[in-house]
């Protein structure tokens, strides 16, 4: 049932790209109001991202706590 609908979300997100590119190049009415609907979700999109990782305390971008978290490196055994 997931499997469904997240091909559903492909199938609308692949359509809405299509819509964008074909009203670039002059499509009929419908497609250039579907390409803005697109267009203005994306910018929702980015914009409740840019707000998330603002109220954040950055953790999240910089891998946790911050360090390599590796084993140091340059020993070779």
């Amino acid at each position: 049932m997931i499997g469904l609908v997240l091909v559903g979300v492909l199938v609308v997100v692949v359509g809405g790209c299509v819509c964008v590119v074909w009203a670039e190049r002059g499509g009929p009415r419908w497609v250039r109001a579907v390409a803005a609907a697109t267009l203005g979700a994306g910018g929702l999109v980015r914009r409740s991202r840019r707000n998330r990782g603002r109220s954040q305390d950055g953790s999240a971008f910089l891998g946790g706590d911050g360090g390599g978290g590796g084993d140091g490196g340059g020993s070779g055994s």
